[in-house]
């Protein structure tokens, strides 16, 4: 957004997302000094140099700012209110977490604490897994069908949310590090999250589910396959195998670039790199969601899974919305709906007594 002959920018470095200003083409970005949180949807005007943006972080809910100018992003004030009940109540709180991978790269997530047990240890833990892979968790305020850890939180899990390798704000090489482990590398960074954790007596090794939507459950799909110490997964429209996967969604280009070519052309690599052909090792109790007319993640893979692990005999269910797409957002219940049993089925196996699931 250009304000004033400078260019205004929103970047994402690590779990923040600040605002950046740059005055020549040729010159560098550099950061506009604001509050810790994350800045986006900026409008400026050439004939004021007034900047609005929306603003948020963990503890302060989502409103439109108005700055003078943006050298005073700090004295910016709210000019809505949409979010005021959420301020007078008991939030989670949250903060950073890092660990080292198997590699000795630094790995980084957040956690976010139920209300009143920040930093508290020895909580039961909830991974969850953002989709993307191109995205990121970090200090933001999201509640919503997609981003429901501040629900999960205020149910009593501690949500650890890591960004792996192939997330962004950590530069080109972390991001391209997915490519062509498209789950492998990933799930070890994952793992390796969950292990330092427990070892730092944050998690209590008893008490741990895994889920996530999109690549998120793509995810968790091949992390059942990997370890038994997860005692509920919910995950929604993730696939488990790649081929037909490849061949089913809109986007089937994206499949081969993160896995290095077509089926045919590195075939080992589709199977290895899939839940479904470890599908026998699965021991957690799987509550799968997807869209009836999802063609991004296309509904059959949910189909897949949900036979394999009937198959099994893993205690399972499998909740398809009608006339939804890859976005829940065709009906609103249908979210709330989700939300609400992905709750209930972690709070049936996950090791959470006497949490009550919203209505």
């Amino acid at each position: 957004m250009a304000s004033n002959d400078i260019v205004l920018a929103s970047g994402r470095l690590g779990t923040e997302v600040q605002l950046y200003s740059q005055s020549k083409p040729a010159t560098a970005f550099s950061e506009q000094r604001g509050w810790q949180g994350t800045y986006e949807r900026i409008t400026s005007s050439v004939r004021s140099p007034r900047v609005a943006f929306v603003y948020s972080s963990l503890e302060r809910p989502s409103e439109v700012y108005l700055a003078e100018s943006a050298d005073n992003l700090q004295a910016a004030r709210p000019i809505t209110s949409f979010n005021k009940l959420f301020t007078e109540r008991d939030l989670p709180r949250g903060k950073p977490y890092h660990w080292k991978a198997d590699d000795g790269t630094t790995i980084e997530g957040m956690l976010v604490y139920p209300p009143g047990k920040f930093e508290a240890r020895n909580l039961p833990t909830f991974v969850f897994i953002h989709g993307g892979p191109n995205d990121a968790d970090g200090n933001h305020f999201q509640a919503d069908w997609y981003v429901w850890d501040r629900l999960a939180a205020t149910q009593g899990w501690l949500v650890f949310e890591p960004n792996y390798r192939g997330s962004t704000g950590y530069g080109d090489k972390f991001l391209m590090r997915i490519v062509p482990e498209i789950v492998s590398r990933p799930g070890k960074d994952i793992l390796e999250g969950v292990d330092a954790l427990v070892k730092d007596g944050i998690a209590d090794p008893d008490r741990l589910s895994v889920g996530g939507y999109s690549y998120g459950g793509y995810m968790t799909n091949w992390l059942i396959t990997q370890t038994t110490r997860f005692k509920a997964a919910v995950t929604g429209a993730g696939a488990v195998e790649n081929v037909a996967n490849w061949g089913n969604d809109d986007l089937s280009l994206d499949d081969a670039y993160f896995l290095g070519g077509r089926p045919w052309e590195v075939p080992q690599r589709y199977s290895s790199e899939a839940a479904i052909f470890q599908i026998e090792r699965v021991r957690t109790p799987t509550h799968m969601v997807a869209g009836g007319d999802d063609i991004r993640v296309p509904v059959l893979e949910s189909y897949l899974l949900d036979h394999a692990l009937h198959s099994l005999k893993i205690p399972s269910t499998l909740l398809i919305f009608p006339g939804e797409g890859h976005p829940l957002d065709r009906n609103p219940w249908h979210g709330k709906i989700k939300v609400r049993e992905e709750l209930e089925w972690l709070q049936k196996y996950g090791g959470i007594s006497g949490a009550s699931s919203p209505q």
